[in-house]
């Protein structure tokens, strides 16, 4: 049955509720740009909304909603973070909090004990942890609890997620693994994708690409985006992208910062690649590149969920991803709306791009776009948090 639930406006004697997104930092990546569609939804409700961070750093900072504030903990430490939301949370008082991202999490549900506050406290887990779930040796944990060493995740999850109030995981399979890595019944989870299509993502989409490559429609340009670090796996599609250039005349661009810049470099001077492949680093519009891109490469060993594949097909993209745990799949609808390898297989991804290129796309239905859209997301999260009650009745805005 369904619930009708009516919905009282804030007023002048009645405060807008301030809702707490508590992250490490906005630094490049997926989350990050979720938390700050996440805050432009919330701020359009009418919700007083603080971005809590561990550490106030990362390109992100220049993209914080207006409406929303920024609050910086200036205690990037599990062992001082703790203390700073406490007394955050003491002062501020927030209705609700919803933490992203390993330790922030676990931050949030200590220091509401601690603070004894009465804040409705939302975990959300972003990544599959079935990957995490190496044991590290005995004497190292208590250092990772202390914040003294990056440790796994999976003994802190186990320890403290049953002390939330919601939990939430980003994909069906995330909630799985978090499911059973945290000892809690499945139906204790809560589905919620991200944020990923905004009301200007139309328009971002549109914007202008100076880069010449996206100009030539000549030769087709392989698209893919992510932190360059080991779980995106760049090398196999580096590898992948060899082969396709045996075959077809084709360009590959990455787009994305991180560790691994130089390895990839050497990878490609190894394979004489250097005038076919560009890394471009990070940008603050990457759905421009996608609009144009022939094909969109997703090379992960695993995901959550997968932004950027969603980014990819909402801008029109014809995809080609790894089927790794354990958002791939699910965002594909099995694989209806793009191609899926085996993770780390070379082989398998240039077959797939040479398929997309000989005009075997595979186009997605506008209305599977909608469950990640920001008026869908941002509804689902106000329900979660206990705030619906509190603010007007969400107005869906249609994106395309």
């Amino acid at each position: 049955m369904n619930r009708v639930m009516t919905q009282q406006v804030p007023t002048a004697s009645q405060p807008a509720p301030r809702v707490s997104l508590l992250l490490d930092n906005l630094e490049e990546g997926g989350v990050q740009r979720a938390l700050i569609n996440l805050a432009y939804g919330f701020v359009k409700q009418g919700l007083e909304v603080d971005i809590v961070l561990q550490q106030a750093k990362g390109p992100f900072l220049h993209q914080i909603p207006k409406g929303a504030k920024v609050v910086d903990l200036n205690a990037p430490r599990l062992r001082t973070s703790v203390p700073a939301f406490v007394n955050y949370l003491r002062q501020k008082q927030p209705n609700a909090i919803l933490a992203s991202l390993h330790f922030s999490t676990e931050v949030a549900i200590v220091a509401k004990r601690l603070a004894r506050s009465n804040a409705r406290v939302v975990v959300c887990e972003q990544g599959a942890l079935g990957p995490l779930e190496k044991v590290r040796p005995p004497l190292q944990r208590p250092l990772e609890f202390l914040g003294l060493s990056p440790g796994r995740p999976t003994r802190l999850v186990r320890l403290f997620y049953p002390w939330a109030d919601e939990v939430v995981a980003v994909s069906r399979g995330a909630a799985e693994d978090l499911a059973r890595v945290a000892n809690l019944p499945l139906e204790r989870v809560q589905v919620i994708y991200n944020p990923v299509i905004t009301p200007d993502f139309v328009e971002k989409a549109n914007e202008t690409v100076e880069h010449p490559w996206f100009r030539d429609n000549e030769i087709p340009v392989i698209l893919s985006v992510g932190r360059l670090i080991d779980q995106n796996d760049f090398p196999t599609l580096i590898r992948g992208f060899a082969q396709v250039q045996k075959v077809v005349p084709a360009r590959l661009v990455i787009l994305g910062t991180g560790p691994d810049r130089p390895k990839l470099e050497a990878l490609i001077g190894q394979l004489g690649l250097g005038e076919h492949v560009a890394l471009l680093g990070h940008t603050q519009n990457p759905f421009k590149y996608m609009s144009r891109a022939s094909v969109f490469v997703l090379s992960s060993i695993w995901e959550g969920l997968g932004n950027v594949l969603i980014e990819a097909m909402a801008a029109g993209a014809p995809i080609v991803a790894t089927d790794c745990r354990s958002g791939p799949s699910e965002v594909l609808d099995g694989g209806r709306y793009g191609w899926l390898t085996p993770v780390g297989d070379s082989q398998a991804i240039a077959e797939a791009i040479l398929e997309v290129l000989s005009g075997q796309a595979k186009k997605v239905e506008p209305q599977w776009l909608d469950q990640f859209r920001l008026e869908t997301v941002t509804q689902q999260y106000i329900e979660v948090l206990g705030l619906a009650s509190s603010i007007p009745a969400v107005t869906a805005e249609r994106i395309c």
